[in-house]
């Protein structure tokens, strides 16, 4: 491959970043709040522990836009990076990303099986889906996450290199290092959650197809499916998103295909096209 055609990666994948990164940031922040408010506002959906649910990960997913794509989009378009420039900020931002990542993944999780409990035939599996269980149930996984995720404040360190006296903001223990990319970033973050979604999702969708022939309050029939429909397109839709970019992350690990220029010049393209994918599934406001 020439040099020419791998600057012109390099140069698309920046451009990829700033312009398509800067429209999905705009669109997240305002489509998050406008889920809030939908969500808040109606009595219907405040008396809903999938509603609940769906309004927490509104909130993380606020989160991520403002501490994960945000800054990629000013590091890479513009060369400002506070990670750089600031301890505090170095060890806050990804930790503050994984926390809110977490988060958002589990909601949409305990939304799935919400819906299949809501959604089934045996009244005793119904009672498992209720306001106070939901509020409870995000709490303890909010506090697990922010406790889970302590070690990003303590092994995210400035490291100065003796060449380039360069100052980097990196993870000092190589162990930490592993779990993140495997256990953190992969498994927990991905694979487990795209893993459930579609499994209950799958389940709740059986449910809503024999609805129509229980004897259930009208309102109570179509609000359940009107979440459930808005749950499953959450699902398929980070079905799409999420899978490429997980691919791309566990590829960029593996040395030998980053040592060639030309597989680095195509994952580097890759990287920014499906990142910019990752965040467009915790931006699109569907609701």
């Amino acid at each position: 491959m020439s040099t020419g055609f791998t600057s012109s990666l390099t140069f698309a994948g920046k451009e990829t970043i700033i312009y398509l990164g800067s429209i999905t940031l705009i669109a997240g922040i305002v489509g998050g709040f406008l889920d809030i408010v939908v969500f808040l506002s109606l009595k219907t959906f405040r008396r809903s522990p999938c509603g609940f649910y769906l309004t927490v990960m509104s909130i993380s997913n606020i989160g991520q836009m403002v501490t994960g794509l945000l800054s990629r989009i000013l590091t890479t378009g513009f060369n400002i990076d506070w990670t750089l420039t600031s301890l505090f900020y170095c060890k806050f931002r990804l930790y503050c990303y994984q926390v809110c990542s977490l988060i958002s993944m589990t909601c949409i999780c305990l939304a799935s099986i919400d819906q299949y409990f809501a959604t089934c035939s045996r009244p005793r599996v119904q009672q498992w889906s209720n306001v106070n269980l939901a509020r409870r149930l995000s709490a303890i996984f909010t506090v697990i996450w922010i406790v889970h995720n302590a070690p990003f404040l303590i092994y995210y360190d400035h490291i100065v290199s003796s060449t380039t006296d360069k100052v980097t903001c990196i993870i000092t223990n190589n162990v930490f290092d592993q779990y993140t990319t495997y256990s953190i970033t992969v498994t927990l973050g991905k694979i487990l959650p795209i893993g459930i979604t579609l499994l209950f999702g799958f389940l709740a969708y059986r449910n809503v197809q024999q609805i129509t022939y229980r004897t259930l309050p009208m309102v109570r029939r179509e609000l359940d499916k009107q979440l459930t429909v808005m749950v499953l397109v959450q699902i398929v839709f980070g079905f799409f998103t999420i899978t490429p970019y997980t691919i791309i992350y566990i590829l960029l690990k593996v040395p030998q295909l980053s040592q060639d220029p030309t597989n680095a010049a195509y994952l580097q393209y890759a990287t920014a096209l499906t990142t910019c994918m990752l965040y467009i599934y915790f931006a699109v406001s569907i609701f």
